[in-house]
Formats: structure tokens, C-alpha cells, sequence
């Protein structure tokens, strides 16, 4: 059956946000990871001003709603250079799995030379739950 309606879950991870410019670290919310075997972070990415600017992404996981250990590469799917724009692909979606054992999860987006505004917004999707069907509309529970 081709049902990922009642298999996933999706929760804010970075509300639309117009970064403006500087280097200032974006920090999507903390995804608690309870309830479901699999992680996914789906981001998008619009106008993106700058002509040389860079973009990085770091996971983090822990057990603790703060997690702060930085993610091994052979926890993620895809790659973290592969999950990020260059600063000419305006309009753009991207993602990254996490695939690890730690309940919760968090990820980091630096851009480094940005003199322009950077446009994005993300969400968790989470899939593999213990109890399926998933509600609908999701539950979007409250940031750690």
C-alpha cells in the first residue's frame, strides 16, 4: 500500500526566517525522536542575496534536551555539504537523514561571508512510528 500519509510526522524545525546579513548560527528546534525510528530534515531555501556566501550545517544528538555532541558522518544520510546551497540556488529544497540512536536531534546552519539576506525555513519529518496512523493534522508539539 502506498500509504506515508498515516506513517510520518512533521514538526517545525525553522520557522520562515529571513536571515538578513552576518554570520549568526540559525538553530533549528530540538526534534525529540520518541515514537519513531526515522528522521529526516527537509530544508528550502529562497532568495539568497549574497554572491560568495557559504553555507554549513552541523547535526547534534544526545539523550538530554539539549543535545550537544556532534553527529558522526555514518549516522547521517546524505552529506552535510550535500544538504546545503551554494549561494546561487535560490528556490531550492534540501534534505538530510539522521539515522543514529539518540532520542533527540538538532542541527546548526552557519553561513560565513554573508554581506545579503538569506530566505529559509525547515521541518522535521519523522517516519517509522511505533503507533501508526500518525494524527492528522500533526501534533506539532512545543520546542524543547
Amino acid at each position: 500500500m502506498r500509504d506515508l500519509h498515516n506513517n510520518i510526522d512533521v514538526r517545525p524545525a525553522i520557522d520562515p526566517y529571513d536571515h538578513a546579513t552576518g554570520d549568526a548560527a540559525v538553530s533549528t528546534e530540538v526534534c525529540d525522536l520518541q515514537g519513531f525510528k526515522s528522521c529526516e530534515l527537509l530544508l528550502h531555501f529562497g532568495s539568497i542575496a549574497d554572491a560568495d556566501v557559504t553555507l554549513a550545517i552541523v547535526f547534534y544528538d544526545g539523550d538530554t534536551t539539549s543535545p550537544a555532541s556532534a553527529v558522526d558522518d555514518a549516522e547521517l544520510l546524505g552529506t552535510e555539504a550535500l544538504a546545503m546551497p551554494l549561494f546561487s540556488d535560490d528556490n531550492k529544497a534540501y534534505k538530510i537523514g539522521y539515522v543514529g540512536d539518540a532520542r533527540y536531534v538538532k542541527a546548526t546552519i552557519t553561513p560565513t561571508n554573508n554581506t545579503g539576506a538569506i530566505l529559509m525555513e525547515a521541518m522535521w519529518l519523522l517516519g517509522f512510528p511505533d503507533n501508526a496512523a500518525t494524527a492528522n493534522p500533526p501534533a506539532n508539539p512545543a520546542a524543547i
